[in-house]
C-alpha cells in the first residue's frame, strides 16, 4: 500500500523540455507524497482511434511533456532528491510506434508503423500484441528528473546527470531513485509513462501509456551525487523469467554495432519462428526484450546479447 498523496498535480500543469526558469506548480517539504497526472509521450496525440498515417502528423514540439515542476524546500546544489516510487494508476490504453529516423535500426526501418494496446488497468497482467504474443506489463515513468543548472530551454529527449528521459524500466513501484540537485529547490518533474519496456527501448518507443504516478520526495543533504542511482525492492525480471529466453548475440569491436547485430539477429529469429513481419518483431523487441553487455574485457571484441522472453509466446 503506497502513501496517500498530499497533493495532486493535474495534467494541465506540464511543460516541454527542461528550464530552471519555469515557475514551480507547488512548493513542498521533504517527505511529501504527490500524485502526478502524466500524459503519454505523444502528449495525447496518439489515441485509440489513431492509424499509422497519424505518425507522420505528430507535432514533435509536443513530445514528452512532463508534469511539474515541484520545488522541494531546502534542496540546494550538492544535495540529492530521493524519489520513492509508490505506485501507478494506469489508463488501460497504450501505443508503440516505429517513428522514421528514430530507433536503433532507423536506417533499416524507414516506414512508420503503429501498434495500439488495450490492457486491464486494474489487474495489469499482460497485454496482447496484435500480430501475436502477450507482453507482461510493468509500469514506470520514462522521464523523471530535476532541472539543470544551465539556462534553458533544453530538449527533454536526451537523458542528463539530473535524470530526465532515462527510460529505465526498473524505476517501477517500490524503487527508490536518487537524483543530483543542480538548482535551488531541485524542480522535480515526471512524465512519459510506460506500461512495459525492454532494456534498450530499441525501436524508440515502449508501450507508451497515460497514467498517474505517485511518488514521495525526500531530501538527502550533501549527497554529492555525480549521476542518478537507484535501489530496487526485489527481483527485477520475475515478470519475464518464468519460461526462459531466446538469446542472440553481436560480437565485434563496437558495442553499438554489437547491439545492432544482436537485435537484428533476434528480429530474424522472430520472423522465422513466429511468422511475423520484421517491423512487428522490431516493435515487440522494444517493449519486452533486453539488450545486455555480456562481455567487455576480452579486447578487441566485445559481446552484446539480446534476450527475448519466451513467456510472450508460451
Amino acid at each position: 500500500m503506497c502513501n496517500a498523496p498530499d497533493y495532486t498535480i493535474h495534467r494541465h500543469h506540464h511543460h516541454f523540455g527542461w528550464d530552471n526558469s519555469i515557475v514551480p506548480v507547488e512548493t513542498v517539504k521533504p517527505g511529501t507524497t504527490l500524485e502526478f497526472e502524466c500524459t503519454d509521450s505523444s502528449g495525447g496525440q496518439i489515441t485509440p482511434e489513431s492509424k499509422t498515417d497519424d505518425i507522420a502528423k505528430l507535432d514533435f514540439e509536443k513530445i514528452n511533456p512532463v508534469s511539474g515542476p515541484i520545488y522541494i524546500d531546502g534542496a540546494e546544489p550538492g544535495d540529492a532528491i530521493k524519489v520513492s516510487i509508490e505506485g501507478f494508476g494506469p489508463s488501460g490504453f497504450g501505443w508503440t510506434a516505429n517513428i522514421p529516423g528514430f530507433g536503433l535500426l532507423a536506417d533499416q526501418f524507414k516506414e512508420p508503423a503503429l501498434q495500439l494496446w488495450h490492457y486491464d488497468k486494474d489487474k495489469l497482467g499482460t497485454s496482447a500484441y496484435g500480430p501475436g504474443g502477450r507482453v507482461p506489463l510493468k509500469p514506470f515513468p520514462g522521464t523523471i528528473g530535476l532541472a539543470p543548472a544551465a539556462a534553458g530551454p533544453h530538449s527533454v529527449v536526451p537523458p542528463r546527470r539530473m535524470g530526465g528521459n532515462l527510460d529505465i524500466r526498473d524505476l517501477a513501484a517500490g524503487t527508490e531513485l536518487y537524483l543530483p540537485v543542480e538548482v535551488v529547490g531541485g524542480l522535480f518533474s515526471i512524465g512519459d509513462t510506460h506500461a512495459a519496456q525492454g532494456d534498450g527501448e530499441v525501436c524508440g518507443t515502449a508501450i507508451e501509456s497515460r497514467m498517474n504516478a505517485i511518488v514521495t520526495l525526500d531530501l538527502v543533504k550533501d549527497a554529492n551525487l555525480n549521476m542518478p542511482r537507484f535501489t530496487t525492492p526485489g527481483p527485477v525480471t520475475n515478470h519475464l523469467d518464468q519460461k526462459g529466453y531466446e538469446v542472440t548475440t553481436g560480437i565485434g569491436e563496437s558495442l553499438m554495432q554489437g547491439a545492432r547485430d544482436a537485435l537484428s539477429g533476434m528480429i530474424d529469429l522472430l520472423c522465422a519462428q513466429q511468422n511475423m513481419s520484421a517491423v512487428d518483431a522490431y516493435m515487440l523487441c522494444s517493449v519486452c526484450g533486453d539488450l545486455r553487455i555480456s562481455e567487455i574485457v576480452d579486447q578487441p571484441n566485445w559481446v552484446v546479447s539480446f534476450y527475448f522472453p519466451r513467456i510472450v509466446f508460451e
